[in-house]
């Protein structure tokens, strides 16, 4: 179980270090990062409760944190966590007034600064500001950035279990590959795999990438090719990932259906090496750019350097796109338990596509790889 109490002890000097007196947490990787309070799956369609704008964690500059619910999210869906002060808006309550209370119980003064997660609704923003007009409020990533950006052992051990369920949903979903299955097949099965192996949920939307002369869509998980059959010859990229205890994977493989010719085998090995090369410069003490450019330079040597048409990887953790990023321009300083996404690919639409995605984290002489399986190409036959 995370140690939540030294969290809370080092938010907690960060805030008294920028003179924040009080952050206020929404549903979030935050929140659950300092309370273990958890997040929902998303929905399409925004469902409301009576005050839910107070929905949240209220963490001073000293003492504990409370948290404040609607009834129906308490009794149904985030729940109590033990250890921290608890209130609970009744259905026809006046969140204003129970807001006032905490402020005021908190000793939250007319001048205070106040940190507010960067997720925060604009009417809960609103609302503190009409309590506390002469505040000045500011973005609480600013407290809690650089403290999340370092994953410890633990962290890293449970990415290290969401890459495992990643990998074996993966593995599974190879066996279940056919001529003439389309990507709603594709998608319905890997995110059925990621449950049947212990997921919580996906991390992200699960989507495949199709290239190939016969597929004329660039990336093509949208509505209207959603049962196009996959027919040789056409290269699929998976992208997708397992959220377990708050943590994101993001993971990808690509595979080929039919017989792939020489210069997709080519590409593909490219592919390898660069993320090979990207991995090497993951080291503390580099920066992201030249983590990105390690890997770049493969590809622009194989003569594809047009192709590789995005950033190297992102920065991962209980959400899955975090700063900083490995891409040109971020010369932010790699750091011993950094963690990223380190996936380099070649696509050029109406003739083919490979990518490749683990998440590594940064180490003192290069990147240690969270999953290292399924390096060889797959032919679906």
């Amino acid at each position: 179980m995370p140690d939540y109490e030294t969290r809370l002890v080092r938010t907690q000097q960060r805030m008294a270090a920028l003179g924040v007196d009080l952050l206020f947490l929404p549903p979030s990787a935050d929140l659950h990062y300092l309370t273990g309070v958890p997040r929902e799956e998303p929905n399409f369609g925004s469902t409301h409760y009576p005050g839910e704008w107070l929905t949240g964690g209220w963490i001073p500059r000293q003492g504990e944190p409370v948290l404040t619910l609607p009834r129906m999210l308490a009794e149904f869906h985030l729940g109590q966590v033990p250890g921290h002060a608890l209130h609970i808006l009744p259905d026809t309550g006046d969140p204003t007034a129970l807001a006032a209370q905490v402020l005021n119980a908190l000793g939250i003064s007319s001048t205070a600064v106040i940190g507010i997660g960067d997720r925060t609704w604009a009417e809960t923003l609103l609302h503190l500001q009409d309590l506390r007009p002469r505040a000045t409020f500011r973005r609480a990533s600013t407290v809690l950035g650089p403290l999340r950006r370092i994953k410890d052992p633990e962290e890293q051990a449970l990415l290290r279990r969401a890459g495992e369920i990643t990998e074996a949903a993966y593995q599974a979903t190879l066996a279940r590959l056919r001529h003439g299955m389309t990507n709603l097949d594709l998608i319905t099965e890997v995110n059925y795999q990621l449950k049947r192996h212990g997921a919580d949920t996906h991390s992200f939307v699960t989507a495949f990438y199709n290239m190939g002369p016969n597929y004329p869509f660039d990336f093509t998980n949208r509505a209207e090719v959603l049962q196009v059959p996959l027919e040789p010859p056409v290269s699929v990229s998976f992208d997708f990932g397992a959220a377990y205890q708050g943590y994101c994977y993001d993971y990808g493989r690509s595979v080929f259906f039919g017989e792939p010719d020489a210069e997709y085998r080519r590409c593909y090995g490219l592919v390898m090496a660069a993320q090979a090369a990207g991995i090497r410069a993951l080291r503390a003490g580099n920066t992201c750019a030249q983590a990105d450019a390690a890997a770049r330079r493969v590809i622009q040597e194989g003569g594809y350097g047009e192709a590789f048409r995005h950033r190297l990887g992102h920065g991962i953790g209980m959400d899955v796109h975090e700063p900083p990023f490995l891409t040109a321009g971020d010369e932010t300083v790699l750091e011993e338990g950094m963690c990223f996404t380190v996936e380099p690919s070649i696509f050029i639409p109406r003739r083919l596509g490979a990518r490749v995605e683990d998440v590594v984290v940064v180490g003192p002489e290069g990147g240690e790889p969270l999953t290292q399986g399924f390096q060889d190409l797959h032919v679906v036959e």
